[in-house]
């Protein structure tokens, strides 16, 4: 019997358009273009058709943006953070529907959605708290001039938005981007873009002025990339693939774009033979296979000191056996679809790359039959670093582990892969702890825990993993131009040239 909660994500889709159009200068608009089907990963039924926004549409979203930012930007900080706080209270009434389409249109489990609608509550709400004081710089004085810095939002911005967890990583976007004066043309992700619809939709509910916040959908290679080329959008905000990352660095180039990429990952957890190794199997476990393994920061790879590698394969080879795979609506589903079936055969490819490498599949390896997308929490053992599974992004419930020596074999391997966007590091000691940490190229470290964001502290990676860093003061640089004032404090040397 389906899930009741199912039956509230349908209900909520039966309120939108059909197809599904864009939200344009604070209306719903219906779109002209050709649309494409959504499908539901759980089943494979098609949930809905959207348009792909056409030239004129995404002309006039852009151009609402732009006709906004004037007042927005002048608007004070005190009373951008009201609208903002509104924006969390109305995210926060409809957290369950929120929560029931990412299920739907996403795949993605239940027990995780739940807590991800609040948290784009808290999103909003932290950098709510930060408008009054967005402005604000630093004063630099001499003994001639008084400096002073401060900061005014860089226009309208374009953030695109990708499909694992399409609403609260449009929270982290926006929520900034607001905060700062700014004015956005939101792109979620053409396989998952009914959520951000809802968002779209509270923020006009909540007062935020029209034309403020749009959002238009439609497919990367049309409308994302009228977009990332228009030369009205100052900046763009990019979660996604690196490949693609690198495609719209090329298209905002000719306006001179600024960017801040938050792109893929091959991230290492590293576990030493002295760690607290239940906790550290906890944690493996979780950052890989939750919310599916479509995670930027999952860990991927494990790298398990060989003088317990044994033991710790066999532990981890059980857990992943047992994991729960099912409706995402079910609250005791550990693991749902993936999101699409062009996914789901990339994933399933790397069944036969690892077994062709030489690698040993310990668990799943197979597609769940039936409907949906579904695929078998898998962990590969006996890789190595010359193989793809160990190098390759491959974005699903996929777990690669290999075994190394010592700290300096470990650093040498968890590095040599193109990106760099996150590390953990399983010890108890501290001087290896801080040694590893500052050794791993990645933009952030966990030592002795799994995923945990603080909002004040920096997001993002290095290498093929991103550019730029969210997070606290740090969006504000993005979203933000520094100007700096010398005022002279009276009158100071200068020359005198053709006196």
């Amino acid at each position: 019997m389906p899930h009741p909660r199912r039956a509230t994500a349908l209900a909520a889709l039966e309120r939108m358009q059909s197809p599904l159009g864009h939200f344009i200068a604070g209306k719903s608009e219906a779109g002209a273009g050709p649309t494409f089907p959504v499908t539901e990963p759980a089943t494979g039924n098609v949930l809905g058709h959207a348009s792909d926004a056409t030239e004129f549409e995404l002309n006039a979203a852009v151009a609402a943006a732009k006709a906004a930012f004037p007042a927005w930007a002048a608007t004070s900080g005190d009373k951008r953070k009201a609208i903002l706080h509104r924006i969390a209270d109305l995210i926060e009434a409809r957290a369950e529907e929120i929560a029931a389409v990412e299920c739907l249109d996403a795949g993605q489990c239940w027990r995780f959605m739940s807590k991800a609608a609040i948290r784009g509550a808290e999103n909003f709400r932290f950098f709510a708290d930060r408008a009054p004081g967005a402005a604000d710089g630093q004063a630099l004085p001499t003994s001639e001039h008084l400096n002073y810095t401060t900061r005014v939002p860089i226009g309208p911005v374009a953030v695109i938005t990708p499909w694992n967890t399409p609403f609260m990583l449009s929270t982290w976007k926006i929520a900034p981007a607001l905060a700062a004066g700014c004015t956005v043309v939101h792109k979620p992700a053409e396989w998952s873009p009914y959520s951000a619809r809802l968002l779209a939709e509270i923020a006009s509910e909540a007062g935020l002025p029209a034309g403020v916040f749009n959002a238009v959908n439609g497919l990367g290679e049309t409308t994302g990339k009228r977009l990332t080329e228009h030369k009205d959008i100052k900046a763009i905000a990019f979660v996604g693939e690196s490949k693609t990352g690198s495609a719209i660095m090329k298209q905002g180039a000719d306006t001179l774009k600024r960017v801040h990429f938050e792109l893929g990952g091959k991230n290492p957890v590293i576990v030493f033979d002295d760690a607290d190794l239940e906790r550290a199997l906890d944690a493996v476990v979780f950052m890989i296979y939750s919310l599916n393994g479509q995670r930027c920061t999952s860990s991927s790879r494990v790298l398990i000191q060989a003088s317990i590698y044994d033991q710790f394969i066999e532990k981890l080879a059980a857990r992943v056996r047992n994991l729960k795979v099912g409706d995402p609506f079910d609250p005791v589903t550990e693991v749902g679809p993936l999101i699409h079936p062009r996914h789901q055969a990339k994933v399933l490819s790397y069944m036969d790359i690892a077994r062709a490498d030489g690698a040993t599949i310990a668990a799943g390896g197979e597609a769940i039959a039936g409907g949906g997308y579904f695929v078998q929490p898998t962990l590969f053992a006996g890789a190595d670093q010359s193989m793809r599974i160990a190098r390759e992004e491959i974005f699903g419930p996929v777990l690669t582990a290999m075994a190394f020596t010592d700290e300096a074999d470990a650093i040498a391997k968890a590095n040599d892969v193109e990106y760099g966007l996150a590390g953990y590091v399983w010890t108890n000691d501290v001087g290896r702890a801080l040694r590893v940490s500052d050794a791993l190229e990645a933009g952030m470290i966990w030592v002795n825990s799994e995923n945990v964001r603080h909002l004040p502290t920096p997001f993002g990676g290095v290498k093929a993993s991103g550019i730029g860093r969210d997070g606290g003061d740090w969006s504000f640089d993005f979203y933000m131009e520094t100007k700096n004032v010398a005022l002279a404090r009276g009158h100071h040397k200068m020359q005198r040239l053709g006196a």
